[in-house]
């Protein structure tokens, strides 16, 4: 399975990149699964995936959260919160 994956704000100064292709086993099935592999690419992912209390998730451009399933083809979003004053 392929995904496309984002990095927005300080998460895409931690991995280094804004976007990109990853090829996943088949038995991953939800955003929770897809995290561990990610953060498994360098430590850099490893960081900005740490705390996922402090991330929010977009799958296809709805918000989402660990449980959100995925498949292939799919476009997975990282971002920290939205905040505004």
């Amino acid at each position: 399975m392929t995904l496309t994956i984002r990095y927005f704000a300080w998460m895409r100064e931690h991995t280094g990149t804004d976007l990109e292709t990853v090829s996943l086993p088949d038995n991953v099935s939800s955003v929770g699964d897809l995290v561990p592999h990610l953060a498994a690419m360098s430590d850099g992912h490893a960081q900005a995936l740490k705390n996922m209390r402090a991330v929010r998730v977009a799958v296809n451009r709805t918000y989402g959260d660990l449980d959100t399933p995925v498949a292939g083809g799919d476009e997975v979003a990282f971002f920290p919160p939205v905040t505004g004053g």
